[in-house]
């Protein structure tokens, strides 16, 4: 498989980043700077951890048996994912908010800071009717909405929330663990991989991942497709450490 790099970058810390990022056509439309990522990304912030006591784990049983009960992709304008996610986990919802390292210039100088890796989204999981409550609560949080994707019926286009499988979910969480870097972070609307087979990783940092084999300045890697958002890739993994699904 080929791939262009013409437009690839390299950091002076060697990892590749695209020139630009951005969101898909059914995001609003306010546009953000690109994250430079660091050699070493981080996985899910400390926000997304919430300790378990009995009645939650209880709680936590009765949701896992509710078919109603999904992971769904929310968009936050003008960055402030970080701040509509604390809010959410006071409250008691369970999230996710995936960050990554990455450098920032503040007053001239070159700071490391930690910023989401999808610009404007984070995930949360519970009903679609349960999180209307904050979606829609315009006195907390005027700034968040479903992220949605266009359905089309007959003629006619209709937007649904979209809804994240826990498959995808677990998969980016195990590749966002990894610390040795070399992540590549792609928009959807940039088409900067050739993908191939459906494959799972069966040894090294990323196993147990499964995803599309990719390739990326060079480098086999496997990617991992949040449908209409994002697509990460993992640093290069040998073809000995794949197998093929059918």
């Amino acid at each position: 498989m080929n791939s262009n790099n013409t437009d690839d970058k390299i950091t002076p810390e060697g990892t590749s980043f695209p020139p630009r990022t951005g969101l898909t056509p059914d995001a609003l439309p306010e546009v953000q700077k690109p994250i430079l990522a660091e050699n070493s990304p981080t996985g899910v912030s400390t926000n997304c951890v919430q300790p378990e006591t009995e009645s939650q784990t209880a709680s936590e049983d009765s949701k896992n048996q509710n078919p109603n009960v999904h992971w769904y992709a929310l968009r936050a304008t003008y960055g402030r994912e970080s701040k509509c996610n604390d809010y959410l986990v006071s409250q008691g919802v369970e999230t996710y908010y995936p960050t990554i390292k990455a450098f920032k210039m503040v007053n001239n100088k070159r700071k490391k800071v930690t910023q989401s890796c999808m610009l404007n989204i984070f995930f949360a999981r519970g009903t679609e009717e349960e999180l209307k409550t904050y979606v829609y609560d315009n006195a907390n949080l005027p700034y968040l909405r479903f992220y949605c994707r266009r359905v089309g019926i007959g003629d006619k286009l209709r937007h649904e929330p979209l809804i994240v499988p826990d498959y995808q979910l677990e998969n980016l969480r195990l590749v966002l663990a990894d610390q040795s870097g070399g992540l590549v972070v792609v928009p959807n609307d940039e088409h900067k991989f050739d993908k191939g087979a459906t494959v799972r990783v069966t040894d090294g940092t990323f196993k147990g991942v499964v995803g599309k084999v990719a390739r990326y300045c060079g480098h086999q890697r496997v990617a991992i497709i949040i449908d209409g958002i994002v697509t990460i890739a993992t640093t290069y993994i040998p073809s000995a450490y794949l197998e093929k699904i059918d």
